[in-house]
């Protein structure tokens, strides 16, 4: 039993998350980040390849991620009705950071973030919130128009950036609270998932202890 779980399960993650003062445009393009806002790639701790390359950054207005998804073979298959059978991303924030806390709480945040699949012509990105299960107390409602995405879809790759502001984050705080919960999955229907620290089964979406701390520094 014990064999068959992640390395990742058997250990508690925190990393710094940088701060980016200068705000970048939300275009989708990826080239434009930095290599000191790269996640670290723990899949690489049980010997596996990234599927993708995940950047994140903060100011006192919000939290923004990109992520690059390269060699595929076709154009991701998305649909918000179903977004979580397709291609697509989760993004995870809990703004207390509440570790050992087994369900989430109204701070726990649950974005599902796709591509494609948005539009009159169904070629526009998608930003979702989802509850999760279990919650003791779901988040306040947001307005997710105030949130920014944008991609760039080839028939080899996606990239895709999104600009969480902190009316979409409850609690977001960052002086008070510098210490954040951190979680992402990508899942690419051709090549397979990838999680920041544990899989599905261990129960990521359930469970916001599973997730790895963001120390929030300048």
């Amino acid at each position: 039993m014990l064999e068959s779980l992640p390395y990742r399960a058997f250990f508690s993650f925190e990393f710094p998350v940088r701060y980016l003062g200068q705000p970048l445009p939300v275009d989708g393009e990826v080239g434009k980040w930095s290599a000191r806002y790269l996640a670290p790639p723990l899949i690489e701790l049980e010997e596996r390849e990234p599927l993708a390359d995940v950047y994140w950054a903060w100011n006192e207005d919000g939290f923004r991620a990109a992520f690059d998804v390269p060699d595929r073979t076709a154009r991701p298959r998305c649909d918000p009705k179903q977004w979580w059978k397709g291609d697509g991303l989760r993004l995870c924030i809990d703004t207390r950071d509440a570790r050992d806390v087994r369900r989430a709480t109204r701070f726990c945040h649950f974005f599902y973030l796709l591509p494609l699949g948005g539009g009159p012509d169904q070629r526009q990105p998608v930003v979702g919130l989802h509850r999760m299960s279990r919650a003791s107390q779901p988040p306040p409602p947001v307005d997710l128009s105030r949130a920014r995405i944008a991609a760039q879809v080839e028939r080899t790759r996606y990239s895709l950036e999104v600009w969480l502001p902190a009316t979409c984050l409850h609690g977001w705080d960052p002086a008070e609270h510098p210490r954040i919960g951190l979680f992402y999955k990508v899942k690419d229907l051709q090549r397979g998932a990838q999680h920041l620290t544990v899989d599905d089964e261990l129960g990521w979406n359930v469970d916001p202890s599973t997730w790895a701390t963001g120390v929030l520094v300048r």
